[in-house]
């Protein structure tokens, strides 16, 4: 009984210590994360980095802002038997603490892709998720919403992607390759996490509504938001570095728990 109570306090510090990651009220609130499938130390110090305006990097507002940047060959796994290797992916995300089970909420951030940054299609690369804890319909292998950069057609820019009722899903352009590169842009969602009818999902880019959608916007289970940069279906170990930035990362009941700074 004391090798399982010591195993189960060790099990707790390690995930709410060694794979926290604490963000300054600067760049993110009203959620805590950690760096995704980093149990074995994989995910690399360049992974993600908070970085300052004073030594040249891109911020929204204030003084700091959020880096993440791939190479080639940043796979990982868990203890679980995940293996980004061998499923040729590669990740470095943020993950958030906080689920989501029922309730209107608001997200905010901004994202910045450099004005360099480069495109590696047919390579999929996803930039956030609402992911789903709920494994009766796909498994979480298939979140309910996923914002890519590019797919198997070469979209560029930045999009989302419905799955919640349908595996292949549905996408809608946020912003196109001239709109992406090398500015902020500013991303505003108000939604109602239902598998009901009754719930809906609205987008804002830059104060402008770019996805009004009205339905289920989850399946049973409860959700939960990651953000950084996945890439999907990688061949080898070429597929070009990508960096981009985040910052206002926010989290709230309303509107202005999640826009005040960028008034």
């Amino acid at each position: 009984m004391k090798k399982i109570l010591s195993l189960i306090i060790f099990i707790f510090f390690y995930f709410n210590n060694c794979l926290a990651i604490n963000l300054p009220n600067d760049v993110s609130s009203g959620n805590n994360y950690f760096k995704s499938m980093d149990e074995f130390g994989q995910f690399k110090d360049y992974g993600v980095e908070i970085v300052s305006k004073s030594d040249g990097y891109p911020v929204r507002s204030g003084q700091k802002s959020l880096r993440f940047e791939i190479r080639g060959g940043d796979c990982q796994k868990n203890s679980k038997g995940w293996n980004d290797c061998e499923l040729k992916r590669e990740r470095h995300e943020l993950h958030g603490k906080k689920l989501f089970r029922k309730g209107e909420w608001w997200y905010a951030w901004s994202i910045f892709f450099p004005r360099d940054f480069k495109e590696v299609a047919p390579v999929r690369v996803y930039m956030g998720q609402f992911h789903s804890k709920d494994k009766e319909y796909g498994d979480e292998r298939n979140p309910p919403w996923m914002f890519f950069n590019t797919s198997r057609e070469n979209l560029g820019g930045y999009w989302i992607n419905n799955m919640v009722r349908v595996p292949a899903g549905y996408s809608t352009q946020l912003l196109t390759r001239e709109e992406a590169y090398g500015k902020w842009n500013d991303i505003l969602i108000n939604v109602k996490w239902t598998d009901k009818e009754e719930g809906f999902m609205k987008i804002w880019v830059n104060e402008k509504i770019k996805l009004d959608y009205t339905g289920p916007t989850k399946r049973k289970g409860a959700v939960y938001f990651k953000f950084g940069i996945y890439r999907v279906r990688i061949f080898d170990k070429s597929t070009p570095t990508q960096i981009v930035f985040f910052d206002e990362i926010r989290t709230g009941k309303k509107r202005e728990d999640v826009i005040k700074n960028l008034k």
